[in-house]
């Protein structure tokens, strides 16, 4: 009966594909890697289907079966998929029906990676769940009609509805489940098969041949088996039968039904989705309970399993047990959550991608520890830092310093070697290549700058900012402390490295650093002589360099981990990590839009400089001149002239704004943007009728970054400063002021246009924050009553000591 079925359902793939020739229908390509659409010249000759939603895979999806993936990121090679969708996903809360729109959700994501070419299977449980909702339908009409009949309708609301047998609910309720899965994977253009399967089907040799062909054969096909165990006739589990060995697993649930499918089929990945975000090491819910996001074989033992789900007869013991029987069969496992409404529009096709999801089982620990662990051994270190006196923090910056001059041959051998994989693969353009270089003057400079944190360590944590009398002998303190623990994210400078620990070393902070991989070599270098200098007082692990395959997109997601995140890089890398950002506050700026204006009171000779040196200088810094506003009054004098010739000898390509093109019979190409961030010698140029027109135009197209004014009218100036709201403002200086290093801060952990906390080069200061401290002798709020005896004071004390005591 069953093979029977799966054969209606070939002729029905068949019928559907002479269908095909008159509508719409992706069908298996000549390399069986992705679908094309066949158009149907019976009705529109131009009609083509467009599936919103379903980006089609670039990677190659063959590989040999036989060993299990080793990282995340490889997931994305999965060729053939097992989801298994436990019960408590499937059913609804009051266990009584389905999860519709759960259930549609999941129907598109298996539709959208089964149209990228990938061969997809489902382990469904609700037949019991649906049919239980039937029948209880049913029995409660059939009632009521009865009741109604011969007792009145008093006694309808003393009906009372039987407890249902399991396989019936099953029986009555199979038909349905197989009907709806069939109306969703339709809307795809995708065809299902119904399988039912029981014990016997796989011990019974010739019956898990026939299966395992059928399953082939559907596959073939491009139809999705939806694959069940037959709870209408299947006996209860033999207790301590599963779970042997490879060739002796029992069904006893879905959970070792898909781990049992999954080998037999040599899947590439088994996704098992249930209610929970995946595997804790204590059961979900208690108070110390932590997500394991890779759990490798042998790690049983440091796992306490809660109670099973809700619905079904498995729980995560069963989960874990199945999965690792999959894994030594050669199948990768995730376990994650699919009833989360934030997360089940897109769990399995992220899990597919290779983003941190779930549980992800592997066969290959690593040497080194995880980034879960990283955080954790860099908050421990950062709160033993932050207890060290002034002066030891100091010392370690100090002889930081020092290593990077002593070990200047070494940093320079691994720069070179990074220096010469980017240029040989050509990924890199000319800006970038020079914010990856090193030099021995940059490395003096780095030096330099951090013996002056050094010196503003001194007076750093611990310092009182205010204090106050509040009552006698009750005496409140307000001090500055560390953030927490600072995740840095940076591109191809590896001179950041040194300087953001610097500034973390003074401020007490814990630091995670996630370099680009294009500085691998140097970084490594620099984090290792961080360390060393960190050593001298016991701290090494402070300062943690994420070297794992890490997604920035992952780490984001580490709330319980990570108290501030630092982007310094390119705009859109700072975009990203906004939106990936989960919870945790975000320091930076979204776009270095700086403008300059030349007022028509400038002078030529500052004009000239203050542009080539905003431009020219270092265009790819986010500091960089973007836009250049002129007075209209300038536009056809000398002044001008110089400025045109000046940039075109240092090779700038010019932009023309609406303004300005209007002015001209031939115009520079006119700009698409007026938010534009080069990044590179291009700028552009905007014509504006007085110096409240440049402020109104820098409200509306700047971002808050750095903006400039060159004149020699001292009023014009005031005003422009005063009401210009910009992180930094200047006056008849370049741009490329705007820097940690250059207004003495000794670095910078990156610029900020918010305007909270800090804002614009944020040095040492802005990355402490503050707590109250009060001091007191048995004092409680009733003391302050109406019928109390203490009044409040609220005198300000002042502040004679620097830090507090």
């Amino acid at each position: 009966m069953l093979y029977s079925f799966a054969l209606s359902c070939k002729l029905k793939a068949a019928a559907g594909s002479l269908q095909s020739r008159f509508c719409p229908r992706f069908t298996r390509a000549a390399s069986q890697t992705k679908y094309l659409p066949v158009i149907c010249s019976s009705f529109k000759s131009t009609a083509v289907r467009h599936w919103s939603n379903i980006p089609f895979i670039t990677v190659p999806l063959s590989r040999t079966h036989g060993k299990s993936f080793v990282h995340r990121s490889e997931l994305k090679h999965a060729k053939r998929i097992v989801v298994k969708l436990g019960s408590a996903v499937v059913t609804r809360g009051d266990e009584c029906g389905l999860a519709l729109g759960r259930l549609a959700s999941i129907v598109e994501q298996v539709s959208v990676l089964q149209n990228q070419g990938r061969e997809m299977m489902i382990v469904t449980s609700g037949a019991v769940a649906f049919g239980k909702q039937r029948l209880r339908h049913e029995i409660l009409l059939s009632q009521s009609v009865r009741q109604a009949l011969h007792s009145g309708q008093n006694q309808l609301k003393e009906m009372s509805v039987p407890v249902l047998e399991a396989r019936a609910c099953a029986a009555a309720g199979q038909s349905g489940l197989m009907a709806l899965y069939e109306a969703m994977f339709t809307q795809y253009s995708i065809c299902a098969a119904q399988i039912l399967v029981t014990n016997l089907d796989f011990h019974d040799d010739q019956k898990r041949r026939n299966l395992n062909s059928t399953l082939h054969e559907l596959l073939r096909m491009n139809i999705v088996p939806i694959v069940n165990t037959n709870d209408a006739v299947v006996p209860p589990p033999e207790p301590n039968s599963d779970l042997q060995g490879v060739n002796v697993i029992s069904i006893k649930d879905n959970d070792s039904l898909a781990a049992r499918l999954a080998v037999e089929m040599k899947a590439d990945l088994l996704i098992a989705l249930s209610d929970v975000e995946g595997l804790y090491d204590l059961p979900p819910g208690s108070d110390d309970a932590k997500l394991i996001d890779i759990f490798y074989p042998g790690d049983q033992q440091s796992i306490t399993f809660g109670t099973k789900s809700r619905v079904g007869i498995g729980g995560m013991e069963a989960k874990v047990k199945s999965a690792l029987w999959a894994l030594q069969g050669g199948t990768s496992v995730v376990i994650a959550n699919g009833t989360d409404p934030k997360v089940t529009g897109h769990v399995i096709t992220d899990i597919v991608e290779g983003k941190k999801v779930g549980t992800f089982f592997s066969e290959v620990k690593p040497a080194g520890p995880t980034v879960e662990q990283q955080a954790e051994m860099a908050r421990s270190g950062g709160r033993t830092l932050s207890s060290l006196l002034p002066q030891q923090r100091a010392e370690i910056i100090c002889h930081l310093a020092d290593l990077l001059t002593e070990q200047r041959e070494d940093i320079l051998a691994a720069n070179k070697k990074d220096l010469e994989v980017a240029i040989s693969g050509g990924r890199l353009s000319q800006p970038l290549l020079k914010r990856l270089s090193l030099s021995p003057s940059k490395l003096n400079s780095l030096s330099i700058g951090l013996r002056q944190i050094a010196v503003s360590s001194q007076d750093s944590v611990g310092r009182v900012i205010r204090r106050t009398r509040i009552a006698n002998n009750l005496e409140l303190e307000q001090i500055t402390v560390p953030i927490g623990v600072l995740l840095v994210i940076f591109e191809s400078r590896p001179d950041c490295l040194p300087q953001v620990s610097a500034l973390a070393i003074a401020s007490g902070n814990a630091l995670l650093l996630k370099g680009g991989k294009e500085a691998s070599n140097t970084n490594q270098i620099l984090h290792r002589l961080t360390q060393e200098a960190l050593s001298i007082h016991g701290v090494k692990d402070a300062v943690q360099l994420v070297s794992t395959r890490e997604e920035v997109e992952d780490l984001c997601r580490l709330n319980q981990l990570i108290d501030l995140i630092i982007p310094r890089g390119s705009s859109h890398l700072v975009r990203d990590i906004q939106r990936a950002a989960k919870g945790i506050p975000v320091l930076g700026h979204s776009e270095g839009v700086c403008h300059v204006y030349i007022d028509q009171e400038a002078s030529i000779e500052k004009v000239i400089k203050i542009i080539r040196d905003s431009k020219c200088e270092y265009p790819a810094a986010c500091n960089a001149m973007e836009t250049l506003l002129v007075h209209r009054d300038l536009l056809r004098s000398p002044l001008f002239d110089q400025i045109i010739d000046m940039l075109r000898v240092e090779q700038v390509k010019i932009h023309a704004g609406p303004k300005f093109a209007s002015y001209l019979t031939f115009s520079p190409s006119e700009v698409k943007s007026l938010r534009t961030e080069y990044g590179d010698l291009e700028c552009c140029i905007e014509v504006v009728d007085s110096m409240q027109d440049a402020i109104d135009h820098i409200h509306k197209y700047g971002s808050s970054h750095t903006d400039v004014i060159v004149t020699e009218n001292e009023e014009t100036a005031e005003y422009f400063l005063q009401h210009l709201d910009s992180a930094c403002v200047f006056w008849n200086s370049s741009s490329r002021f705007s820097d940690g290093y250059r207004f003495g801060l000794g670095a910078e952990v990156g610029i900020s246009t918010a305007r909270i906390h800090a804002r614009g080069p944020v040095g040492l200061e802005g990355l402490l924050t503050t707590k109250w401290v009060l001091r007191g002798d048995g004092h409680t709020v009733a003391d302050f009553s109406e019928q109390g005896s203490m009044k409040y004071l609220h005198e300000n004390i002042a502040v004679t000591h620097r830090t507090s005591s």
